[in-house]
Parts: C-alpha cells; sequence; structure tokens
C-alpha cells in the first residue's frame, strides 16, 4: 500500500510539473509586463508631478518677486515710452532689487532676468549666466504673457528648451509698468533638481519634441544627448511619454520622458523567472509527500471512520448496524451505506409524521394570531374568491364570515372603481419569482351600511402544495388622510395668503413667491427663479451671517411695505414676510397734520393767554426808545457839545429796538404756522428762553423763578418751537398752581440735567397745591381739566410731543408740598451724528 501510494504521487507530481511548465511561465511573462508596465506608469506620473511641482515653484518666486516692494520702489521713478527704441540695458549682475534672501536656495537660478514694458519690449536685462540672450526675447510674443496671473510657459529657443514665467509688474502708485519675466534654460541642471535628490536607480527624464520624435534634453546629456533620435534611444531604453495639460498654449509639442534602462528591467525579469523555477520545484517535491502521505493516511483511517458512523447511527436512529467485516473496505462500505439508508427512510417517515403533527399545532397557534389581528385580513384566491374572512373583518365591514366565503373580494368589500386595480395587483404574482414579492396600494372600502373609507391594500402570496392562494390586508387609512388633506391645507396657506410672502435661498437666487408679491418684484425687476438686486442679496447675506430678525420698511411705487426677514440658517434660505401698511402710513400721516394744528392751536391759544405779558415785555423798550428820541430831541437845539450824551442816546434807541424785535421774533416764532424741524440745541439755552417768556407773569404773581440748570451743555436733537411749547406749559401751569397758595409759600424750581439711560431731564418743581390722588390717574387724558377756563388738552399735547421726540412727561405729587412735572428726552450723542451721516 506505501508503495503504491509513493508511485502514485510521483506520477501526479510529474504530472503537475509539466502542466505548470507550459502555463506558468507565460502567465508569469504577463504578470510581469503588466506589473513592469504599471510601475512604470506611475514612476512617470511621479516624475512628472515633481517637475510639474518644481515648476510651480519657479512660478510662485516669480509672483512673489513682481509683487515685492523693492521691485515696485525700483520701478516707481521708471518711465518707458512707446516710442522709445532704444536697446535692452544689460547687466550682468544681480538686480539691485532682489531681495537680500536668498530664493534660490532649492531652485536652479534662472539664467535671465527680464523687465519688459507693456507692449513686451525688453527693457532691462540681467544676465545671471553667460549665455546670449535669444533674439525672440528682444520682443516678447503676447502668447507668452498674461494680464491676470503669474504664466509659466515651455518653447524652445534658438534650439534649445527654456521656461519662461512672466507676471505683471507694479510700481508703489499701483499702475501696470510691464512684465517681470524669469528666463530658465531646462538643461540637465534642471532635469536633475527637478526630482529633489530622489534615487532613481539609473532612470533618466528627458524633454522630447513629439512632432519630430527627438530629445531636446535630458538629465544625463553624455548617454542621451540633444537631437538624440527616439527610436534609436528606445534600443537601450524603455520610455514613458506623458504631455503636459498645464502648458496646452504652447505651439510646440513637447512631452516628459521617463527612461528606464532595459538591461535592468531585462535582469529583473531574469532573476523572477529563477525564483519561479525555484519555486515551482519545491511545490512539486512538495505536492508528491504531501499526496503519498494524504493517499496513505486515508487508507489507513477509512476503516476507523467507517467503526464510527456506525457507533454515530446507532445513537441517531436508535437502531443496530451490522458489524463491520474486515478485508475490502470499499466493498464493506458499500453493504453497510444500503442498510443504513433504510433506517434513514425509515426514521425520515417517522419525522413526517411528527412534523404534520406539528404544522397543526402552529396553524392553530396562526388562526389565534389571525382572529386577534387589529386590521381586516382576507384569503382569497387567484380569482378573488374570499376563502377566510377574519373576526376583524366582521367587526369592520359589517358582513358575516358565513355569508361572505365563497363571494368575489372585489365586488363585495371594493368601491366599483378599484375593481380594475385589484385584479392588476392579483396578476403581478403570475410572474416568475413573484413569490417574495408583496403589492401595496391605496384604494376605497365599502361598509355593509353603504359608506366607504379610505384603506391602504397589501397583498401577500401563500404557494401551497395544490394551489395558490392571496392574504389580503386592509389598514384603515382615514386619519392619515385627514392628516394629509391638513398638511396640503397648511401648504397652500403662503398661496392664499394676501401678504407678500417670498423665500429666498442664501446666493440671493428667489425660490418661492406668492401671488401676493406680484408688486414687490415688479418694483424688483425680478421673477421667481431670478435673483434679488445686489442691495437686497447682500442684505440676505448679513441677515444669515448675524442670525437674526432683520425689519426694514419699503416704498414700492406707490405702496408701503412692512419687511421682515427672517433666516432658516439650518435650510440655507430665509423667508421675506411683507405686509402693506399704505393704509397705515397714510393715516399716521393725517394724524400727524392733525396734531400738528392742534399743537398750533394751542400754541396760539397760550399765547392769547399770555397777550398781557407780552405787550408788557413789548411796551418796556419801546418806552425807553420814546424816552431817549425825546432826550435827543431836546438836546438837539443845545449844540454840539452834547454830542457825545446824543451818541449814547442813539446806542440805548438801537439796542431797546433789538430788544423789542427780538420779543417779536420770537413771538412770530412760537405763532408761526410751520413745518416741523428738528435740530441739535442745549435744554439750558430753551429753559432760559421761556422763563423769559413768562418773566413778567412770574413777577405778577411774585414768584421768582429760580434755574438750577446743568453747568454742562445738555444736547437734544429736538423741533426746538414745540419743545419750548412743552416747557412753556409746565412752567405756566405752576405759576398757575401757585395762585391757590399764599405769596410767602410760593416757589418755583427748574432744574436740568443727565439721568440714568442716556436721557436728559427738566423738572419743573412748585410748591402749589399738588396733585390729588383721583386727579394724578386724568392728567394726561384729553379734555380733562381742574381750571374753570381750560380746555384739558394741555398736557395731553405737550406729552405728544414729548412722546413724537422719544421722550415723556411725568407728574409726580410731592407729599405737603407741591408738585413736580418732568420733561425726559433722550441726549444727542456722538453715535447718532455717524448714524446720520
Amino acid at each position: 500500500m506505501t508503495l503504491l501510494s509513493i508511485l502514485i504521487g510521483l506520477a501526479c507530481g510529474a504530472l503537475v510539473w509539466g502542466v505548470l511548465d507550459q502555463v506558468q511561465p507565460r502567465a508569469l511573462r504577463d504578470i510581469f509586463a503588466q506589473e513592469l508596465e504599471s510601475r512604470l506608469d506611475q514612476q512617470a506620473r511621479e516624475t512628472l508631478i515633481r517637475f510639474e511641482n518644481y515648476v510651480e515653484a519657479h512660478t510662485s518666486t516669480t509672483r512673489l518677486l513682481a509683487n515685492h516692494r523693492r521691485l515696485s520702489t525700483y520701478l516707481d521713478p521708471v518711465y518707458w515710452l512707446d516710442n522709445d527704441q532704444q536697446e535692452p540695458k544689460s547687466y550682468y549682475a544681480p538686480p539691485p532689487w532682489l531681495p537680500v534672501t536668498s530664493l534660490w536656495r532649492t531652485l536652479v537660478e534662472p539664467g535671465k532676468i527680464l523687465l519688459l514694458d507693456r507692449k513686451g519690449r525688453t527693457r532691462e536685462l540681467y544676465n545671471l549666466d553667460l549665455r546670449t540672450l535669444p533674439e525672440e526675447l528682444v520682443r516678447v510674443d503676447e502668447r507668452f504673457l498674461t494680464e491676470s496671473r503669474a504664466q509659466a510657459f515651455m518653447t524652445t529657443l534658438e534650439g534649445r528648451p527654456y521656461l519662461l514665467i512672466s507676471e505683471l509688474a507694479e510700481d508703489g502708485t499701483g499702475t501696470d509698468m510691464g512684465y517681470l519675466m524669469m528666463v530658465v534654460p531646462l538643461d540637465s541642471e534642471f532635469l536633475l533638481a527637478s526630482q529633489q535628490g530622489i534615487s532613481t536607480d539609473g532612470v533618466l527624464i528627458a524633454l522630447i519634441d513629439a512632432d519630430e520624435q527627438r530629445f531636446l534634453t535630458s538629465s544625463d546629456p553624455e548617454r542621451i544627448g540633444a537631437n538624440a533620435q527616439l527610436e534609436r534611444v528606445e534600443r537601450d531604453f524603455v520610455v514613458t511619454a506623458q504631455s503636459f495639460f498645464h502648458y496646452e498654449g504652447s505651439v510646440l509639442n513637447m512631452q516628459f520622458a521617463t527612461l528606464v534602462p532595459r538591461s535592468s528591467v531585462e535582469a529583473t525579469q531574469r532573476r523572477v523567472e529563477g525564483v519561479e523555477r525555484r519555486q515551482r520545484l519545491i511545490a512539486a517535491i512538495t505536492f508528491i509527500a504531501v499526496f503519498t502521505l494524504v493517499f496513505y493516511l486515508l487508507s489507513s483511517r477509512l476503516n476507523r471512520i467507517l467503526r464510527r458512523i456506525s457507533h454515530f447511527s446507532r445513537r441517531a436512529l436508535g437502531r443496530r448496524q451490522p458489524e463491520l467485516e474486515h478485508g475490502n473496505q470499499l466493498y464493506v462500505l458499500e453493504d453497510w451505506i444500503k442498510h443504513f439508508i433504510g433506517n434513514v427512510l425509515q426514521a425520515r417517515e417517522e419525522m413526517r409524521q411528527e412534523y404534520e403533527s406539528e404544522m397543526e399545532r402552529s396553524e392553530t397557534i396562526k388562526r389565534a394570531i389571525l382572529e386577534a389581528a387589529l386590521d381586516p385580513i382576507v384569503t382569497v384566491d387567484s380569482k378573488g374568491t374570499i376563502v377566510e374572512f377574519n373576526a376583524t373583518a366582521e367587526r369592520v365591514f359589517g358582513h358575516r364570515r358565513g355569508n361572505v366565503i365563497g363571494m368575489n373580494f372585489a365586488t363585495l368589500i371594493l368601491q366599483p372603481r378599484h375593481g380594475d386595480l385589484f385584479a392588476t395587483m392579483l396578476q403581478r404574482f403570475a410572474m416568475p419569482a413573484a413569490e417574495e414579492l408583496e403589492t401595496r396600494g391605496e384604494m376605497e372600502a365599502l361598509r355593509a351600511d353603504g359608506s366607504y373609507f379610505p384603506v391602504e391594500v397589501a397583498i401577500k402570496s401563500i404557494q401551497l402544495p395544490q394551489m395558490k392562494l392571496f392574504t389580503v390586508y386592509l389598514h384603515d387609512i382615514s386619519n392619515r388622510k385627514r392628516a394629509e388633506e391638513l398638511i396640503t391645507s397648511l401648504a397652500k396657506f403662503p398661496t392664499e395668503s394676501p401678504n407678500p410672502i417670498l423665500r429666498v435661498n442664501r446666493t440671493g437666487n428667489i425660490i418661492y413667491a406668492n401671488p401676493a408679491s406680484a408688486p414687490l418684484l415688479a418694483y424688483w425687476g425680478c421673477g421667481q427663479g431670478q435673483k434679488l438686486p445686489l442691495y437686497w442679496r447682500n442684505r440676505v447675506i448679513k441677515v444669515f451671517d448675524s442670525g437674526y430678525d432683520w425689519e426694514s420698511e419699503l416704498h414700492a411705487d406707490e405702496q408701503d411695505y412692512l419687511l421682515l426677514i427672517t433666516p432658516v440658517t439650518g435650510l440655507n434660505y430665509v423667508n421675506i414676510y411683507a405686509r402693506d401698511v399704505t393704509a397705515i402710513r397714510r393715516a399716521e400721516n393725517q394724524a400727524r397734520e392733525h396734531q400738528q394744528e392742534l399743537v398750533h392751536v394751542s400754541r396760539l391759544s397760550t399765547m392769547g393767554e399770555m397777550a398781557t405779558g407780552l405787550a408788557h415785555e413789548l411796551n418796556q423798550p419801546l418806552s425807553a426808545i420814546a424816552n431817549y428820541a425825546n432826550g435827543c430831541v431836546r438836546r438837539l437845539p443845545e449844540g454840539v457839545e452834547g454830542a457825545d450824551e446824543l451818541i449814547y442816546a442813539l446806542g440805548q434807541i438801537n439796542s431797546q429796538a433789538e430788544r423789542a424785535g427780538e420779543i417779536i421774533r420770537r413771538l412770530r416764532r412760537l405763532v408761526g404756522k410751520q413745518l416741523p424741524v428738528r435740530t441739535v440745541a442745549d435744554v439750558n439755552s430753551l429753559v432760559r428762553e421761556v422763563c423769559s417768556f413768562v418773566e413778567f407773569e412770574a413777577r405778577k404773581t411774585n414768584v421768582i423763578i429760580e434755574q438750577e440748570l446743568s453747568q454742562d451743555p445738555l444736547p437734544v436733537r429736538v423741533d426746538v418751537v414745540q419743545i419750548e411749547q412743552v416747557l412753556l406749559n409746565l412752567i405756566r401751569n405752576a405759576l398757575e398752581s401757585l395762585l391757590e397758595v399764599p405769596e410767602e409759600k410760593r416757589s418755583l424750581v427748574v432744574r436740568s440735567g443727565y439721568v440714568g439711560g442716556g436721557n436728559i431731564r427738566v423738572d419743573v418743581v412748585d410748591t402749589g397745591t399738588g396733585i390729588e390722588p383721583e386727579v394724578a390717574s386724568h392728567l394726561f387724558e384729553p379734555f380733562f381739566t381742574t381750571k374753570e377756563s381750560g380746555m384739558g388738552m394741555g398736557l395731553v399735547i405737550s406729552q405728544s410731543i414729548a412722546r413724537d421726540h422719544g421722550g415723556k412727561i411725568e407728574a409726580d405729587p410731592l407729599a405737603g408740598v407741591g408738585s413736580r412735572f418732568s420733561l425726559n428726552l433722550p441726549v444727542y450723542e456722538e453715535a447718532d451724528k455717524e448714524q446720520e451721516a
């Protein structure tokens, strides 16, 4: 048995060796060729990437020099005239404007540095090598230049390849003077430096003229010189050529080539083939040894395996197997298998009976589950005839199970127009591989009372041995339909809204605009799907960046809109809500005009009440003028001896006339009907002027108005006439209140100063009768007055004026000593000036 195993193993090993010797070397050569091609392509891409990165480094350096402060300073005094035909200035030294730091530490220095004017003529030439400047660079072609960015351009000049890098150059004032151009020769030094010192194991790089199939330059000129033909070089090297995608503007069809020596490739291939032969021999020897050992072990263990199987069958089937005999184990195994198959068939019959019993129990459980289901479940055959009808279906549809068995499901349960759809759903299960298919649809179901309700119908097939049945699940979706209708109605809300509603994304595109927004779109000159005007696009971006709502008012043609822009940052759009406030603004304007009329009438009424005092104030300067004039008349006949006294008298006449004129001007300003104009004024000045108006009334009531004013200016932006009217009303009310108390107790103080919150406050404090509690709550109500002759509008108008200026009037009773009325106004600060500007 052992010798047979060895002979069979040797024969199989020889057969495997022969097959592998025919197949494996060829496959190995193909794999080697594919791997070699892949490695060469990868190495070529890596060398090209390093080369382009090296060119980009030169481009970045040129951009840095063109935008350097030293170059712009150097160009400040330089003027190049268009008609100047002078030869370019040539220098054999680095440019004086070159930065002190070494820019070429990791780069090859350019051969030439040129300064060109706007027309591409070379004005200054800096020679960093001994090569002469090619004639093509005395006046540079416009394709080598650019107006927007640094440009790298590879070309050949006088038979040599060059890298030309140009960039716009500006002087210190930002004026375009021309171009800065770097002329870098593409020689072996440049090619070697572009690989940044990476070892390439004899790999060369070169530039090829693809049209003429010749080499322009290489990293090893001794092995591959300039103008060498590609066909000759390919005998000794494997050449991988690639195009430059970033230099498509060049008229020269230049390619970048990576060259690998064929000798190294062939040596590698020989080493791989040798390794393959050794491994194949080892594999053949191993196969022979393993096959022989396995064959021996299998034959020796087969008897033991059969004994174990016999023992297992006794334990699994509960039957006794025949004892295994000695001899040919294959014949013994055949007899044992026949006996074992008989036992298995008998055991299977017993298992079938047990399975049927288990299936019956399972069907009972399933029937219980079916009866307890919350949704109607109906079983039908392929023609739609009802086979089973669960209890939930009886309760929902109002039919008894015994009455519906055998009836058509679509006719009994579904709305008539859905019968064809149900039949189509059943027909889908006739397709191949449709056992696992489940089909759904929405229909209307019919109850026994004739009412319809929406249901979702799901059909699942049941494959029985003799027939196929279908389980139909019906789920009531009335609630879902009502929710969908509610959602649909809510979705229509913007369209039905009488106010404009728009949705705009971050870039300013109008995503949605309801019909009411047509006037706004017409004003902006755009429509849905188009962009907003620039100002509103910028405003949308600002709202996005801030994350807060923005509200403004827009006057579009003859309509006024109140706009609210709300950002929805999570969805990257804003909602614009607009409300037509044209009628409101017109009503406000009319109310404002009526208020101005009422304020003017109030001023006229006040001036009428103060007529006696004003007449007295005006009478004083007029009496003085008359007295001085009479004195002058009496002295004129006496001669020139009294000239000084006459001059003095005339000066007094002039002074009193100006005083009378000032009183009249102030009176005209108070009673004149004019549009409200707000200016910046000092509250202290307004208080002093008002106090001068009521000075006569104060003297008449034996009251001295004490002015405790702030030492610092108190700037406010107000309508001076209206605020003076408010102060005049408060002071006159105080004087009238003082008439009710004895003269020795009369006191009136006017104070001014700053209070918290950026406000200015003017207090009018009197020692009059004070404010009764029942009166305090009605002080600012229209037509409420404690005077016999008053109209009750003075404080109402004053409070309206104060609120219109962003302030308010407060009334406080002082316990036992009178009352205090306070006028609060916002202070005018520097920030307000900048905002107005």
